[in-house]
């Protein structure tokens, strides 16, 4: 059996201070946002429960789809990388950039560069485009998809292009010929109706062809901040598409408790075994319940 956990939207905090030269964009948008709203409910020690929760229950693997910075101040993205190289191994953990990850032009660069070991496919070829990314780990492959990119103030929308869409295909391919449970892993949810307008990932369509033509056994997306559960049409089967809330989001708030999704792989092609739990920080905000509506147990193929 191969376990995975999954989390998303960490938003390590606080904001560092920041000069008026990085307030001239649309930082200061976010900047005021989370002044007045975000930093009312990503607080306290939440995202250390959740990482302990996760710590204990011994996972082979983490997937994290993003948004791990608020601003993508250089301040930030460093930040995130010694987080990253605290708590994480490069190979035993796997990162997709968010549109917080990206939110003004040049960050995802700076990203690539800061993060690289937990972006890289297992054959890094430093020239090559890092998305989408391919890693083997046991019976699985994980497919990391970049939606991110920069984008005007108040739209949080992410990109899919069709070059991407392209390779990712060829890569699912390869994945199954291999006998690999294949998971996609992808920040903006690609489902419609799944994020309001301005929120939304361009080129849904294209995933969803991609999908139903190349065939998945799971998609993990975070950017919503809500504990979702969606089907897809895949190539011989209908695919999980699972969601999560915020890694850091304390409990009382105006959306979920932080939590973490936890999936049990095993069988062999043609008759996987998979089980989701999600696993939520309780209201007394630090012991974890196993949140029931969240919890299936699915045969793939």
């Amino acid at each position: 059996m191969f376990r995975l956990a999954h989390i998303s939207d960490v938003h390590l905090g606080p904001l560092p201070k920041m000069s008026l030269k990085e307030l001239a964009s649309k930082r200061i948008t976010g900047y005021v946002n989370w002044h007045r709203n975000r930093r009312k409910q990503l607080f306290g020690d939440t995202l250390e429960n959740v990482l302990a929760a996760i710590t204990e229950a011994a996972p082979d693997h983490v997937a994290i789809t993003g948004d791990l910075v608020n601003l993508a101040t250089n301040t930030e993205i460093e930040a995130a990388r010694l987080w990253l190289e605290t708590g994480f191994e490069p190979d035993r953990a796997t990162v997709v950039p968010g549109n917080h990850d990206a939110y003004v032009p040049g960050a995802l660069a700076r990203i690539k560069a800061a993060w690289r070991p937990w972006l890289v496919s297992d054959t890094d070829k430093p020239d090559a485009e890092l998305f989408p990314s391919y890693r083997q780990r046991g019976p699985v492959a994980l497919i990391g998809m970049s939606s991110a990119n920069a984008t005007l103030p108040f739209v949080a929308t992410g990109d899919l292009t069709r070059r991407q869409a392209r390779a990712t295909g060829k890569l699912l391919d390869q994945a199954k010929k291999d006998g690999l449970f294949r998971v996609i892993l992808i920040h903006h949810p690609p489902v419609r109706g799944a994020a309001p307008w301005h929120k939304r990932l361009r080129g849904i369509g294209r995933f969803s062809k991609m999908l139903k033509k190349h065939g998945a056994e799971l998609v993990l997306h975070g950017h919503t901040h809500l504990d979702t559960l969606y089907h897809l049409n895949g190539q011989d089967a209908s695919v999980p598409v699972v969601g999560i809330a915020s890694a850091s989001n304390g409990p009382g708030g105006n959306k979920p408790a932080a939590g973490f999704n936890l999936f049990e792989i095993d069988g062999e092609p043609g008759n996987w075994s998979l089980v989701h739990r999600r696993m939520r920080i309780a209201d007394q905000g630090s012991a974890f319940e196993e949140a029931q509506q969240g919890l299936i147990g699915t045969a793939v193929s």
